[in-house]
């Protein structure tokens, strides 16, 4: 399972606030304590007012970089930022994101081509999010097809079918993962990702409905997600899911983290 550290993100209002006023040892702490939970990657999102996110997001590059070697995830909805953010980067990571919205392929991925970046592909585009399954494939098929016409492999590419609220929509676990199974079936070098709390919005105890979204999205075949690693309900059960999917040999990583004290009780 990849792992990508959500904490750095101005949706949150503990990062946005540290955003705002250039707390760079918050966002330090936040970058070594989820490198240190196992992170494979740190989303890197500065939110907030569009006139300025590019400003805080090169601050926010600049902070993590000087604080761990982990590679980023850069998250901003406009092209054109990450389009000026990427030289900033040390060492190639994860673009977050293109959709089949406006003309975010034609400008993000003549940009990584030729490159070790990654790119994630949200399934939506000028229409919207789509509830089904087959539009969901059908713009993952877009999405792919384009990348493939600048030399970008599949195992490059990270396609989040975009869990809808299951307040609002019933059947949204069983859309993505009918989505991610169709997709893996398809392209199998192709990784498949989620932010693991969209699906939680507007419920009552949320993390019951994350937790178990995560272990059956994983038995579906997310390769990925985008979560809090210093959780340690979240990281025991992705590695528990990943023992009971027969992912661990003899269950050693799982062992592993309990034996360091990285799941089970916390001893006093």
């Amino acid at each position: 399972m990849i792992i990508i550290g959500e904490k750095i993100n101005g949706a949150i209002p503990s990062s946005a606030g540290a955003i705002e006023a250039r707390d760079a040892a918050f966002i330090r702490d936040l970058a070594v304590r989820q490198t240190e939970a196992g992170a494979d990657y740190l989303d890197v999102c500065a939110g907030g007012d569009p006139e300025k996110e590019l400003d805080a997001l090169c601050w926010l590059v600049d902070t993590v970089q000087a604080a761990v070697d982990t590679p980023l995830c850069i998250d901003s909805p406009n092209p054109e930022i990450l389009r000026e953010v990427m030289p900033r980067v040390k060492r190639p990571g994860i673009i977050n994101s293109v959709s089949g919205e406006g003309r975010k392929c034609e400008i993000l991925y003549p940009l990584i081509k030729g490159t070790d970046w990654q790119v994630v592909g949200l399934t939506c585009d000028d229409g919207g999010i789509p509830y089904d399954a087959e539009s969901k494939v059908r713009i993952a098929d877009m999405l792919i097809e384009k990348a493939a016409g600048c030399g970008i492999a599949p195992g490059r590419i990270y396609i989040d079918p975009l869990v809808m609220a299951l307040s609002a929509v019933n059947d949204s676990l069983l859309v993505f993962a009918d989505a991610v199974r169709q997709i893996k079936a398809k392209y199998p070098e192709v990784k498949t990702t989620s932010g693991l709390s969209n699906i939680s919005f507007g419920m009552p105890y949320r993390k019951a409905i994350n937790l178990n979204f995560l272990t059956l999205a994983m038995q579906a075949g997310m390769d990925s997600a985008i979560i809090d690693p210093t959780n340690r309900d979240t990281y025991t059960t992705i590695l528990a899911a990943e023992a009971l999917l027969g992912r661990d040999k003899y269950c050693r990583k799982y062992t592993t983290a309990y034996r360091k004290g990285r799941i089970g009780p916390v001893k006093q």
